[in-house]
């Protein structure tokens, strides 16, 4: 029988918010067995690179990533972001480990290419990105691995990656090896059949439940990559995906994601 392993992806909107953070990251140093941590980088990057004169790119939600925005991500996401929920971790019990992708190589990414948008130095994640291998001494060691959204390409460029896709490709390299959860946290209480109610949680969706939520337009905008990555997650053998708030994590209200 596979050991366990759970997975959280925390969002920005977390990130921005010092007090929701200690929260957040004191619930799940309550959560047992072996975890590991993704994290987005919230608007403190954007704002650095506002304060720089560098106006900051969005197409569709992803970030143009030139030279010198990269250098910027860079230290906010796996500098200062990274290194602060580290450091939260460790008065909370829990012994983190902050990694990027070339931190042993354990994240190999590629550059995406140009088609009809140029997003500049933006990482892809092919089938094989994932060190297995080394994720899992780490895990075996009592270390709790916590991931930025850099990554690289083998060959010294360091790259941009969508940290749910890190979070979904994560899950996917480690479900042979270890029973996933992937656990997608953020502001609301799960996936709502009305946005503007939080106590509208849809309490479980299948894949067919998806695509009529889709094309109802219930389920619109941004939910619809999350939701598109988690049951990618699942096809690839993850046990379950569970879209919740990052406050109540210990709690049973949240969405519960399955193939049927």
């Amino acid at each position: 029988m596979r050991e366990g392993l759970k997975i959280f992806k925390i969002g920005g909107g977390i990130i921005d918010d010092d007090t929701q953070l200690r929260q957040f990251l004191t619930a799940l140093a309550q959560v047992p067995g072996r975890k590991l941590l993704v994290h987005g980088g919230g608007k403190g990057a954007s704002q650095m690179l506002t304060d720089l004169g560098i106006e900051p790119k969005m197409v569709q939600g992803r970030r143009i990533t030139d030279a010198a925005t990269l250098d910027i991500v860079t230290m906010f996401y796996a500098g200062k972001t990274n290194k602060q929920v580290v450091s939260l971790l460790q008065a909370t019990g829990i012994n983190a480990l902050g990694l990027s992708g070339a931190d042993g190589n354990v994240i190999r990414a590629v550059k995406r290419p140009v088609k009809d948008i140029d997003y500049g130095f933006v990482g892809d994640l092919p089938a094989d990105a994932v060190n297995t291998q080394l994720l899992s001494q780490l895990l075996e060691s009592g270390l709790t691995p916590v991931f930025c959204a850099i990554t690289h390409d083998g060959h010294g460029q360091l790259l941009n990656t969508n940290a749910d896709t890190i979070a979904s490709t994560l899950a996917r390299a480690l479900a042979p090896h270890y029973a996933v959860e992937l656990h997608f946290c953020f502001e609301k209480n799960g996936v709502l059949r009305n946005v503007h109610d939080d106590s509208s949680v849809i309490p479980q969706i299948t894949a067919t439940e998806y695509q009529q939520l889709k094309a109802e337009g219930i389920i619109a905008a941004g939910m619809i990559p999350k939701l598109d990555n988690a049951f990618t997650a699942l096809d690839a053998g993850v046990e379950r995906v569970v879209i919740e708030n990052a406050l109540r994590i210990n709690e049973l209200v949240k969405t519960i994601l399955c193939r049927s």
